[in-house]
This record gives C-alpha cells, sequence and structure tokens, in this order.
C-alpha cells in the first residue's frame, strides 16, 4: 500500500477518505486530494487509535483503516456481554453479528467478526485490484457462505478471483472486466452479489424474488475482475513511474488515435483478453490486422496464438472446470445483448435473451461482423454448447464514469436474477 501525505493526489487518496469518512471523520468530499481536511482528518484517527499522530497515511495507519475499506472487524467478547451490547459498542447490528458467526456460541473471549455499520461494496469511487480483494474479502467475512477461490494470476502476479454462491442444481457464471476501461462493470456485478447475499442471510428478496428461490436454484461463480492489470492502468492504481505503466504508455505510443491510458482495453501486455479465446481466433486475427492492430496495444490486438494471455487462460481453465449452463460475460457499452456465434446458439438461448431484454430495455442483437469472433462468449457457445451471453451494459463513452453506477445497476438486476432461475418465473 501506497505511504501517503499531504500533496498526494490519486485513487488511493480516494481509498483513505473514504475510509475516514467510513470511521466517522468529517473530511469533505471524497476528491483524491490530500489537503488539510484529509490530513487533519487522519490525524483525528491517529490519535483516536493509539498511533503516531503525524497526518502520514503509513502502514500501521493504512492497517488501522483496513476494516473500514473490507467492512468488517474483529472483537473480544467480554465478560456478560450480549451479541446486542457488542452491536452497540460498534454502533452496529447484532442480527449482522450473528450472521457473520454462525457457529458462534457467544462467551466471553470468544472472537468474533464485527460487520460494520455500512454496506461493503462501494458505489461511488473507481475500483482497482485491491479494492476488488478487499470487497471480496469483505463479503466473505460478513457473509460465510460464500465461498472465495482463486482461478489464476496476472501479468503482473495480481490474483484473479472467483466467488460462488448458491447450492442449485442451475451452473451459472458471470464475469465482468474483460476490458480494461469497462472496468464499471465489476462494482456492478458485485452490487448484485453483496445484495444477493444479504437478501439471503436476511430471508429477504431481490429483484422481486425471494433470495432463497435463487439460491436453491442455481449455483453462481462470478469473476469480478478478469484484467486485474489493465483496470489498475486505467483507473490510476499503477503510478507512472512503475515499469509496467512506462512498458504500456510506449505501446500505447503505436496508436496515437487512442487516448491512454482511458482507452485501453488488453491487459497490461497490450493482448485484447476477449480476442483471445480458441473459436475463430484466426478469423479474429484477419479482421484485426486488417484494421492495423497488428502489435500489442490499447486495443484489438489478438496475441500470437489464442490463449496466450495469463487471464484469458485462468478463465478458459475455469469455465472447463466449472461446466456453467449459462455464462455472462459484462461489458460496457450500448445497452445490447449478444446470444449467438456465428448464426448457432443452444436450445433456449433466445428465450432467455428475450428475458433479460424484457427485464433491462436492452436490444436483442446480433454481434458486428468485426467483433464476432475469438470472445468469451464466442468460445463457450461454440466449444461447450453453453448459453453464452455478452451483455454490453449502460450507455455512453468507455469508461463510462462511476456516477452511472446506480442506473447501470437498476437495468441488471433483472438479468441477474433471471439468469439464476431455470425456468424464468418471476
Amino acid at each position: 500500500m501506497q505511504t501517503l501525505r499531504y500533496g498526494d493526489r490519486g485513487l488511493f487518496v480516494q481509498y483513505l477518505q473514504t475510509a475516514l469518512l467510513r470511521a466517522g471523520e468529517t473530511l469533505g468530499e471524497i476528491d483524491g486530494i490530500f489537503g488539510r481536511r484529509t490530513e487533519r482528518a487522519l490525524i483525528r484517527f491517529q490519535d483516536w487509535m493509539g498511533l503516531r499522530s503525524d497526518g502520514i497515511a503509513g502502514r500501521l495507519s493504512w492497517a488501522a483503516l483496513y476494516p473500514y475499506l473490507i467492512g468488517s472487524t474483529f472483537a473480544i467478547l467480554r465478560e456478560g456481554e450480549s451479541p446486542e451490547a457488542l452491536a452497540a459498542r460498534f454502533e452496529t447490528d447484532a442480527e449482522r453479528i450473528r450472521i457473520a458467526n454462525p457457529s458462534a456460541r457467544f462467551e466471553p473471549g470468544e472472537s468474533l467478526t464485527v460487520p460494520l455499520p455500512f454496506d461493503v461494496v462501494s458505489a461511488d469511487l473507481p475500483y482497482s485490484s485491491f479494492l476488488t480483494a478487499a470487497v471480496l474479502e469483505g463479503l466473505v467475512l460478513r457473509y460465510p457462505f460464500l465461498v472465495k477461490y482463486g482461478i489464476g494470476s496476472s501479468v503482473m502476479g495480481r490474483a484473479v478471483e472467483a466467488i460462488r454462491i448458491g447450492a442449485g442444481p442451475l451452473r451459472v457464471g458471470i464475469n465482468a472486466a474483460h476490458h480494461a476501461n469497462e472496468w464499471i462493470t465489476a462494482p456492478l456485478v458485485l452490487l448484485f452479489l453483496e445484495r444477493y447475499a444479504k437478501a439471503f442471510a436476511e430471508d429477504g428478496a431481490i429483484g422481486g424474488v425471494p433470495a432463497r428461490t435463487l439460491y436453491e436454484s442455481a449455483t453462481l461463480s462470478l469473476v469480478p475482475l478478469v484484467n486485474p492489470d489493465g483496470v489498475d492502468l486505467v483507473t490510476g492504481a499503477i503510478p507512472e513511474t512503475d515499469s509496467f505503466y512506462e512498458s504500456a504508455k510506449a505501446l500505447a505510443g503505436f496508436y496515437p488515435s487512442i487516448p491512454f491510458p482511458s482507452g485501453w482495453k488488453a491487459n497490461i501486455s497490450g493482448i485484447d483478453l476477449n480476442l483471445g479465446y480458441p473459436a475463430g481466433w484466426e478469423n479474429a486475427r484477419a479482421i484485426k490486422y486488417a484494421q492495423g492492430f497488428t502489435r500489442p496495444g490499447p486495443r484489438d490486438y489478438v496475441g500470437t496464438r489464442p490463449l496466450e494471455a495469463p487471464e484469458t487462460r485462468a478463465m478458459y481453465d475455469l469455465t472447463l472446470k466449472e461446466r456453467y449452463d449459462r455464462a455472462i460475460a459484462y461489458h460496457t457499452q450500448g445497452g445490447e445483448i449478444y446470444w449467438e456465434y456465428r448464426g448457432f446458439a443452444p436450445l433456449g438461448s433466445y428465450a432467455l435473451a428475450q428475458r433479460f431484454s424484457d427485464a433491462s430495455g436492452y436490444r436483442v442483437a446480433n454481434v458486428p461482423m468485426n467483433s464476432s469472433f475469438a470472445g468469451y462468449k464466442d468460445w463457450v457457445i461454440d466449444a461447450l454448447g453453453m448459453n453464452g451471453f455478452t451483455i454490453e451494459a449502460g450507455r455512453g463513452v468507455n469508461p463510462l464514469p462511476i456516477g452511472n453506477l446506480p442506473a447501470i445497476y437498476a437495468e441488471n438486476e433483472g438479468i441477474f436474477v433471471n439468469v439464476l432461475l431455470e425456468n424464468g418465473d418471476t
């Protein structure tokens, strides 16, 4: 974690400000600028935590702030302290504590997970591999019936992780952020996961459907961040002095018409991850080479062979292992639903796409020929015979601003619910 001090700017200053606000400090808006307000708020927090009150966010300050990013802390139950009293101590809810500790006996001296009084998923911050990992950690702490597991690593060694919910026979896979500047799809799918998990834990409903119905209908495996390095490049989590940043910038120089880093879709090596699957890969290469994408860069370079990129290989291996019945790859933007590959789709695909359309208002569409090959959706349909879909969520110009997330979520909640239902009865 970066050491931050007065005068610093950027993504991690936003994370620092968010943690301080969640901890109850007053500092104004989250603007990514480490000014005097942020410094004073950090000094107050450090003093409260018994740390050196120097206004510098170093290792110990970040460790103390981390519970306010993952949404949970740990506490020892005191003599004579009930769950309600423990909840009062942390200004949270006793039922949340019970949900997070299903095996607890609530005896003095017992160490307990204490969910803090705010949602885990931040809906107003740019995402990164760090924040995504923190959110996944926090969700598993808060909802122990979730299962988190690694599926591979990126070029830079960042973990590519999946998380599972549900116990039903229908096997569903959802992934997001194959493309770096489509990073808003990561908080989109995580927002659904948190609301679904909360509804299940509290015996509630989501999208008008009892969460228990979804849980018993389907087993969902979700990969929120397929392209962690690329997303980190776009959202500013990689310092400009880092050698990977410098290398990516040099690659972008061969494509001067594409803005850097906001136009970056590829992984950090300049390979477009959604053009790396073994489904018409040679066709994709011919099309993209004809368009001028003949070397690594911000987008549309197919690599030298299918599955060359470790992130694509991770998704390939996971999908073969899980053998989904249905799979959705989330992208932005355009408000469209792609459901077939070269005129072929497994039985039920169009009907399911139409249900998605009815729920979201998005248009069921055929993929343009120039984008018709080597994508994740193409491969799961062609090679595995799955109901496979690409959802182009939201509208505008990538990267879509985080302020669009509430509207995009409202459009897509019905898609999430419908893909988990065998017969579509909502």
